[in-house]
């Protein structure tokens, strides 16, 4: 894949070569909004379109991760974790960046064409908390005011995270719809961008209407294309395979984008199991059908009669009944490999890398752990697990299963 390199060791991708001038991905993808966000919608679409190719917005976009996220993030060789696998495993350290997650690589982007568009407002939604503190925090970084939605059930179970973001100057705005989890953010999230669409959605996942598939994909494929120079360094080839857990996709499309034109590395996503049932599940590439969703057509946990259901993830960043419309694509494609991974696994992954490494990951980021254990034992692979974010506001969690 061409790279555009704009410093000797941060480097963004292109816009990839499967997405049309529409914002589609093979079948999925679209925009399908109301008549009120056509408009703020194409605006922000030529706006990105024009950004992308300025030499001095992608300059500042880099200075911002190198000197404000402290980009790039570490490819760790897991020493002890390759030991117990039987495989050569590295983690990319994503949970070293400034607010403990890959959100904030999206956030950084996604204000700096919020200022240049005159924003006055930023709105945003969240489900585990990671991408309400990355938005809190790029919207304190250029003094734009920050409304965060967040379901009323999350609110209790990322605790750490909601003061984090009410430190930050946020507003935090719950909700009791639903499930009161990151589906419901998103709808109230929507809801008030329809009613306010002279806001900024600063959007966390790679899903929604188009643009924000293209535009989260690509501020995220600095993930992919640091971790393809970092292994190609230290080991002098790629690797064999790679993993990221995936709940809306952001996190994984940035690892995948990097190897994406690279046919002999096998790419596994990890979906949110929950209990591994068919009927309490976060898994929507495994048991879901296509539909049109919160604005894009992709994959989606559905009832018979085809309306979205409610999902069910231990993780409430993977807590969500829709996916990215280009992840649908690789599914239908057989690029990428999506297996479902259960609650209790996930635990167990949790407990075993901080114990075998010293290193806490985010319950979400547990679930590739897990998964990576399971396909890579005892088969002496090269292989790279994206460590999304880290596991500070899961501790106490899991310290009461």
């Amino acid at each position: 894949m061409e790279t555009t390199t704009l410093k000797q060791d941060i480097i963004v991708s292109p816009l990839s070569e499967m997405l049309t001038f529409n914002g589609t991905y093979g079948n999925y993808g679209g925009s399908y909004i109301p008549d009120v966000l056509t408009k703020p919608l194409e605006d922000l679409a030529n706006m990105f379109d024009s950004l992308v190719k300025d030499p001095s917005f992608n300059k500042e976009y880099i200075h911002y991760l190198k000197q404000f996220v402290g980009r790039p993030s570490p490819l760790y060789y897991a020493k002890r974790l390759s030991e117990y696998v039987g495989s050569t495993i590295y983690l990319k350290r994503e949970d070293l960046n400034h607010t403990g997650s890959h959100k904030i690589n999206n956030c950084i982007g996604q204000i700096l064409v919020a200022k240049r568009m005159g924003a006055k407002e930023i709105i945003a939604e969240t489900g585990a908390g990671q991408h309400g503190v990355a938005a809190a925090t790029a919207a304190a970084l250029m003094g734009i005011p920050c409304k965060v939605f967040m379901g009323a059930k999350d609110i209790k179970r990322q605790a750490l995270n909601v003061s984090r973001i009410k430190l930050l100057g946020a507003e935090l705005i719950p909700t009791e719809m639903g499930t009161a989890t990151l589906k419901d953010a998103v709808d109230i999230a929507l809801g008030y961008y329809i009613d306010h669409p002279s806001s900024f959605y600063m959007l966390g996942s790679q899903v929604g209407p188009h643009p924000y598939p293209r535009m989260v994909g690509y501020f995220q494929s600095v993930i992919g294309q640091e971790a393809r120079n970092q292994i190609l360094n230290v080991e002098g080839r790629l690797p064999q395979a790679i993993f990221a857990c995936i709940g809306g996709g952001s996190n994984a499309i940035g690892l995948f984008s990097g190897f994406l034109n690279d046919t002999e590395v096998q790419i596994y996503g990890a979906e949110g199991g929950g209990e591994a049932t068919k009927e309490n599940t976060a898994a929507t590439l495994t048991f879901g059908k296509p539909t049109i969703f919160q604005g894009t057509y992709s994959y989606c946990l559905v009832d018979n009669e085809g309306n979205p259901i409610e999902s069910h993830s231990i993780a409430a960043g993977l807590d969500y009944p829709g996916i990215s419309p280009q992840h649908a694509y690789l599914k239908d494609s057989n690029r990428a490999c999506y297996i479902p991974v259960t609650d209790n696994d996930a635990i167990d992954a949790f407990r075993l890398l901080s114990k075998l490494e010293g290193i806490t990951p985010a319950i979400e980021s547990s679930h590739a752990i897990a998964l990576a254990a399971k396909v890579l034992k005892n088969k002496e692979m090269l292989a790279i697990i994206n460590l999304s974010g880290r596991g500070d506001k899961d501790v106490d969690r899991d310290l009461e299963e």
